[in-house]
């Protein structure tokens, strides 16, 4: 599987680090949207979701619901665009997916991971989960 090229623009990077940020102690989450051109997935909206992850666990877990996963894939259906993955953030740990996170994760999708320490962004990472090995692989973000 090769490992397509994520394109984020800088106000959507900005836009992950912010929700991380205002969601601090706990997780943010939201979704994908865009096309894939060649080897490149470009993402042309956010789509913020609710945490819908049990209130105490927040803090290290992210659930969003399935009414508003399919909600936003018949939105992207009717713009002729996919659900390219997700996005959340992992509060003072690195962006770097949890075994939990490998775990819930399906195969195609890009995971973006911000990094929050003490309410600021540091750093931010895409993954894509092999199909084969079942682990997953970091995917280049391309800053548009």
């Amino acid at each position: 599987m090769a490992v397509k090229v994520l394109t984020l623009t800088k106000i959507q990077a900005e836009q992950i680090e912010q929700e991380g940020v205002a969601a601090y102690p706990n997780e943010c989450c939201g979704i994908l949207i865009g096309r894939e051109e060649g080897e490149r997935r470009i993402v042309e909206r956010l789509k913020p979701a609710g945490n819908a992850f049990a209130e105490d666990e927040k803090y290290h877990r992210f659930s969003i619901s399935p009414a508003e996963l399919m909600e936003a894939d018949k939105e992207a259906g009717a713009a002729g665009k996919l659900v390219l993955g997700f996005y959340h953030s992992h509060p003072d740990h690195p962006a770097r997916p949890s075994e939990y996170d490998r775990q819930h994760a399906w195969p195609f999708y890009s995971y973006v991971i911000v990094a929050i320490a003490k309410r600021e962004a540091k750093q931010m990472t895409s993954w894509v989960l092999n199909e084969v090995s079942e682990q997953f692989e970091e995917q280049f973000i391309e800053r548009g």
